[in-house]
């Protein structure tokens, strides 16, 4: 969404590469070292860094860049551990941008060892999450009017949580399943047209609500936040137009069919929100939905839904994200539908290119219509690592603790009320 475009996060993992060369971390290039312009990455590799290795190559390695052998940088893992350079290098592409136009992708594979009820629900055994393809022609209204858009295709065991399921009737890409967990998915496919600080999207395409994303290349940790899977909207069809007010303040506002529908009226809800840079470390986006979700003949869905994400630089390498939502609902007889709360926070630390650590700890109040229908009050803490063996390559190490205050049925493996489970995955973009 909006916040994942925020510095520090996201870095290495972006699917926006460009083509360069392969680097591997441990075998940098050194036969482009200049002494005379100091390049991270071409200092001479030793064991340690008082060998006196570095005194005889690039007058001491990269001081002046702010690492090398002066600063205790290229003298082995243990100084990348700690805030060394990594020379990764710029990412490799399969095509490349041109004149606009752009198309790549990435595959996500993934091991976790227990159940979650969200995107992990296929437990102890190794699978393909996302084989993610994309064509874009981005915009480019610095000289004035232009025209683009984007398509995107995915398949594994991620797409049928992507799918149009607002409207269970199996059309545009409901059924393109491959058995109970595998299938099919084509989350956005739109145009998108814009004049100097003015743009719309018009098809379908992911929502602005939120934080977590459902593209594995967007989020820090492998698994997802409760909020993100039982009360945020994934997907809208309909229009979107952005506004840059100034360089600080940006708008959204337009009119989508409801929820996670195809190109068929599903609703009619507004949906909009504004981000504003209140300094230059903190940003707090206001996203909101309102309006009727979902119309048909197997559901009606009609309220209001809104997030609010902070997100603050504590310093140059640690990110602080604190994220709220509200989302009441009711049915056509004027019941509750849908009742959360939530409460996300996420501290991530990050020690350079290859290195970051994270945390999130989140609080999930489910009063109605989530999570097996209980009243439960759900918290999930979860620590993980982002490392980048390449310019390609995310690895996601994480463990996590789930417990639950109330009936736990349905929720947990095993009906439990409390879950230790431990995951990873890969990610390698092209």
């Amino acid at each position: 969404m909006l916040a994942m475009m925020a510095c520090g996060v996201n870095a290495g993992i972006n699917s926006d590469v460009r083509a360069n060369e392969i680097n591997l971390v441990s075998h940098c290039a050194q036969k482009g070292c200049d002494c005379g312009e100091p390049v991270c990455g071409c200092e001479p590799v030793a064991p340690t860094c008082d060998t006196g290795i570095c005194d005889g190559g690039c007058d001491g390695g990269c001081d002046s860049a702010g690492c090398g052998c002066g600063s205790g940088s290229g003298c082995g893992i243990g100084s990348i551990l700690t805030g060394g350079d990594c020379c990764l290098g710029d990412p490799w592409t399969l095509f490349g941008e041109h004149n606009g136009w752009s198309a790549g992708g990435w595959i996500q594979m993934g091991y976790h060892s227990d159940a979650l009820p969200l995107f992990n629900s296929r437990p102890d055994e190794l699978q393909l999450h996302q084989a993610w393809l994309y064509a874009e022609k981005a915009i480019d209204t610095s000289n004035g009017f232009d025209i683009g858009g984007r398509i995107d295709y995915l398949y594994g065991t991620d797409s049928q949580d992507t799918q149009a399921f607002g409207i269970n009737n199996d059309h545009w890409d409901n059924g393109w399943d491959n058995g109970s967990d595998y299938g099919h998915a084509m989350p956005q496919l739109y145009m998108e047209a814009g004049y100097g600080d003015l743009s719309v999207k018009v098809g379908h395409f992911y929502t602005i609500i939120g934080w977590e994303v459902v593209q594995a290349t967007g989020n820090f940790f492998y698994s997802h936040a409760y909020t993100m899977y039982n009360s945020e909207p994934f997907t809208h069809t309909g229009a979107l137009a952005t506004y840059n007010v100034n360089d600080n303040v940006t708008a959204y506002g337009g009119y989508v069919m409801g929820w996670d529908s195809g190109f068929e009226d599903n609703g009619d809800a507004f949906l909009g929100g504004l981000s504003v840079g209140l300094t230059d470390d903190l940003t707090v986006t206001y996203a909101t939905v309102g309006g009727v979700f979902a119309n048909n003949q197997a559901a009606y869905e009609q309220g209001y839904m809104h997030s609010i994400v902070a997100d603050l630089a504590l310093s140059d390498k640690l990110q602080y994200i604190f994220q709220s939502d509200v989302l009441d609902t009711e049915d056509r007889a004027g019941a509750t539908a849908r009742e959360t709360f939530d409460i996300n926070q996420y501290l991530i630390y990050s020690i350079n290119d290859c290195w970051s650590y994270g945390t999130r700890f989140e609080w999930y109040d489910a009063k109605s219509g989530v999570l097996a229908g209980n009243d439960v009050d759900v918290y999930a803490l979860t620590a993980g690592v982002n490392y980048k063996p390449h310019a390609n390559v995310t690895v996601r190490p994480e463990i996590r603790y789930d417990w639950v205050e109330g009936n736990p049925a349905g929720i947990l493996e095993n009906n439990d009320d409390e879950q230790w489970t431990f995951g990873v995955d890969s990610i390698f973009t092209f």
